[in-house]
């Protein structure tokens, strides 16, 4: 993995006021920011560095903002959307660029918010602009738990590399994960957060010739940062934050 993944939790402050709203269903569900405004110029967004907005019917409120997970509470009337009082994250480091990203949405949910419903279109209005999220499709996890894939293609700055050796992937159904780099071997843990995989427990075993090292990394990247999925026929294809990719096929 790139970046190493520090668990340790910070607190956002947000305040807000809780009288009077009730958790209101038409904002759950799974949502990504698309675009926006802030100040006059448009949002800042990093390409390959994902926002998202879980909204649960149980009043819990999660997804990642640009570089770190982060979770808390929120509730809502027909028009308004209040974050509650404290939202935890993650502390991981990226680029500055990205955590500009980071701290900008995190701001914005300091502040008072409205929101609209459009179809599968979800706007929030706050005082220095608004948000446009399009609500994003879950993991199909029935068709990708509990089936071994093989390595066919790594995709890097959009090149696409034949795989060598026999590179495996089997994501069980009780979130265990095992598999192979073609050189090294891996087991660990999943959960399926929205349409996002991620381990949370990884570990690898073995050593890697020199010309399967680029393999490894590659793989071991793109597992170790949280994917997204998409499955077609008998093709899998996992793309990570850095919008790096493995393609599988079903093996059997």
């Amino acid at each position: 993995m790139r970046k190493p993944l520090i668990l340790a939790a910070f607190v956002v402050t947000i305040a807000a006021c809780t009288s009077g709203e009730i958790s209101l269903p038409a904002v759950v569900g799974d949502w990504e920011l698309k675009a926006g405004t802030l100040d006059g110029n448009p949002f800042p967004m990093v390409e390959g560095h994902r926002i998202t907005m879980n909204l649960s019917d149980d009043g819990t409120v999660g997804g990642v903002a640009a570089c770190n997970s982060y979770g808390g509470s929120y509730v809502a009337d027909a028009e308004d959307l209040i974050i509650g009082d404290e939202l935890g994250a993650t502390a991981m480091g990226c680029e500055p660029r990205v955590m500009d990203s980071e701290a900008a949405f995190l701001s914005v949910l300091r502040d008072p918010l409205t929101y609209t419903l459009s179809g599968d279109e979800l706007t929030i209005t706050h005082p220095g602009g608004e948000l446009v999220f399009g609500r994003v499709q879950p993991v199909p996890t029935a068709a990708l738990v509990d089936t071994r894939w093989r390595l066919e293609t790594l995709i890097r700055a959009d090149v696409a590399i034949s795989a060598q050796g026999e590179a495996t992937l089997l994501l069980g159904a009780d979130g265990s994960v095992s598999g192979s780099t073609g050189c090294r071997t891996f087991t660990g843990t999943h959960i399926v957060n929205a349409d996002t995989v991620q381990f949370t427990t990884f570990s690898m075993a073995g050593e890697c010739p020199e010309d399967l090292a680029g393999q490894d990394g590659l793989i071991v990247d793109v597992l170790g940062d949280g994917f997204t999925t998409a499955i077609e026929g008998n093709q899998l294809t996992l793309t990570s934050r850095g919008e790096e990719g493995l393609v599988y096929r079903r093996d059997g």
